[in-house]
Formats: structure tokens, sequence, C-alpha cells
């Protein structure tokens, strides 16, 4: 794939990061500094989106230009959204509630280019399946920090993270935290 332009990422996900270069881009990281729990929760679709495109402005009104991209992760279990947990006991809350049942995970991106002010914007959904798991599991995981800045206070792609999914229905790396695949189509039509 021919890159002409560097990605601005506007998002300090390590996840995000890597899966992006992953695939070959260049990145500049510029944290939009976007207060997601500020946002007026809606449809999980309509959330993921706006924030998304919200970061993306964000970065642009700093006076970055180039092509920028927005995304957000969250969790939704029974109609319930779940980004990133507060503390250590929102972390134990949120996985309990996932444990042994079948949650979505929502990620929309927004790919703006600052010279034509053209955006494109689009989200992904996968479903997963937690097994049951014990208390002293969720203690465990949450002591280590990891969940902490991962919505749904878990990362597929951690040591015990890897082990709590008993199977996933869509896009394993949309549960990572980014589309790989519907970006790369995206950002080729964009």
């Amino acid at each position: 794939m021919e890159k002409k332009r560097k990605i601005i990422l506007a998002s300090r996900s390590p996840r995000r990061q890597a899966l992006l270069r992953q695939i070959g881009f260049d990145l500049e990281v510029i944290e939009s500094g976007v207060d997601e729990d500020g946002y007026e929760k809606s449809s999980p679709v309509d959330h993921v989106l706006v924030l998304s495109r919200k970061k993306a402005e964000a970065v642009k009104s700093k006076g970055v230009r180039g092509i920028i991209v927005g995304a957000d992760t969250i969790v939704v279990y029974n109609e319930i959204l779940l980004g990133k947990p507060k503390d250590k006991n929102d972390a134990v809350s949120m996985l309990t509630l996932l444990s042994g049942h079948t949650h979505k995970v929502y990620t929309g991106f927004t790919i703006l280019d600052t010279e034509s002010d053209r955006t494109l914007s689009d989200y992904e959904v996968t479903k997963v399946t937690f097994r049951n798991l014990s208390h002293q599991e969720i203690l465990d995981y949450v002591e280590s920090g990891s969940p902490m800045d991962k919505a749904g206070a878990y990362g597929i792609q951690d040591d015990y993270g890897a082990v709590f999914v008993e199977r996933i229905e869509g896009c394993f790396y949309n549960v990572v935290g980014f589309p790989l695949t519907k970006f790369y189509l995206a950002i080729q039509k964009f």
C-alpha cells in the first residue's frame, strides 16, 4: 500500500499505535485531550462515532495539518456502556459483570484530512464471550494494573485477558482497540 502522507493518531493508546504500525503506517501521535466522560452517552454507535470525530477535530484545532485519525472503543453489556475503569474497584465491578456473559465491543474511527476538510467515519462491532471467572482471577488481574487503561477493564491481548475470553464473533483487532481491516478499506477509499 502506498502511503503518501503520515497519519496523525489522536490517541495515546499504545495498542492502536502498534496496530497501525503493524500494517505499515508512519505515525505521529498527538493526544486529543478530549474528556471521554464528559460526553453525554447515547447509543453505542453514536457514542464511538461522536467521540472519534471530537478527538480528530481536537487535534486539528491545535493547528496540526495532515490526515488525522481519531478513535474510541467501548464495551457494552446489557445496554450498559463500559469505558475505562475509574479505579480498581470499578475494574473489579466491570470484570465481575462480564464474567460468564457475552458483551459487544464497539470501536468508531474518524479520518479527517485537514487540507480538504473531508472526513470519513465508520465503526465495527465484535461480540466477545467471557468464561466464568473466579473472584481471585479478577483480583489478580486488577492488581497487575493492566485493566486500568482499557474499555471494559480488560485487554484480549494481555496475559490474563487472553484467557478470560472463551470466544469472539467478528474482528479480533477491534477488541484489541482498532478494526484494522475496516480502517484499511476506509482509508483506501478516502
